[in-house]
């Protein structure tokens, strides 16, 4: 299965002591006995620029990398693997209201793989399933750590994302802690084309955009107690705003581990508002 021990990405001991915080358990276990009892404080961003990279892995391979009680999403032995990186949009409680916007924008990157169905005790929605999240604040990589089971959040080392009229680019860099790696150059193109084994799944351009980008749900392992964490979401996706990219280099520190049986398909969401409505073990 896949490890999201935190380690930080520069030596010394702050950064021990913040590896120490973010993979406490007792601290874990304490806020989730202090959690679970109150309502949920629901999340918004408004979030732009996200980049979605996407391969077909081998479905055994990715299948390895999930618990008990998480079935992939499957076809001919082919599974999608996404990569999407994007700007938050003064990320933070949605009762804040306007005053949210004195909040910070931290760059964002959730790699994920797609459930066949929920688990059991979940409702029946489309849903992924959380294999790294990566993001640039230290605060708010912390911060998910600490007051949340659902994002497995490593910080980069170093994190850029760049958005122009006519191309996109995203990286990650992991210094010396467990963030994976990530380059990414695409130009923003009007060919709404699909290549032969990404038709083959989903047959039209549109129907794979769908399918990789409007999820209500996500799921992620819970090491500490071998359980599964449930959340759920709202991303109201525009498919007439989704912009076709063809990626240059598309360079992912997880492909080790899936092998790609594909060329990576890939586009660009402009904007959209995000929030994120609950979670719950399983």
């Amino acid at each position: 299965m896949q490890d999201n021990t935190y380690r930080h990405p520069r030596a010394g001991w702050p950064g021990r002591l913040f590896a120490a915080l973010a993979n406490s358990t007792r601290f874990a276990n304490a806020r989730q006995a202090i959690i679970s009892r109150l309502p949920f404080l629901t999340l918004h961003s408004d979030v732009r620029d996200v980049v979605y990279v996407s391969w077909l892995v081998d479905a055994a391979a990715a299948q390895q990398l999930l618990p008990p009680g998480a079935t992939l999403w499957q076809r001919d032995g082919k599974t999608p693997f996404t990569v999407l990186t994007y700007r938050h949009g003064h990320f933070g409680p949605a009762l804040l209201g306007p005053l949210r916007r004195m909040l910070p924008s931290p760059l964002q990157s959730n790699w994920r793989v797609y459930l066949d169905h929920t688990p059991a005790g979940a409702p029946a929605v489309p849903c992924v399933y959380f294999l790294k999240n990566i993001m640039d604040s230290l605060p708010h990589a912390l911060g998910t750590r600490l007051f949340s089971d659902i994002l497995p959040t490593h910080l980069a080392a170093g994190m850029t994302l760049e958005v122009t009229a006519t191309q996109a680019r995203c990286s990650v860099t992991s210094g010396a802690g467990s963030a994976p790696s990530l380059d990414v150059q695409a130009d923003i193109v009007t060919d709404h084309a699909l290549d032969a084994g990404w038709q083959a799944l989903f047959g039209n351009w549109r129907d794979a955009v769908a399918f990789l980008a409007c999820q209500d749900a996500a799921i992620a392992h819970v090491p500490r107690n071998g359980k599964l964490v449930f959340g759920e979401i709202d991303l109201p996706v525009d498919l007439d705003q989704v912009q076709a990219l063809t990626a240059l280099r598309a360079d992912c520190g997880l492909l080790a581990q899936l092998p790609p049986v594909s060329q990576p398909f890939a586009f660009l969401v402009p904007k959209v508002p995000f929030k994120a409505l609950s979670e719950h073990l399983l």
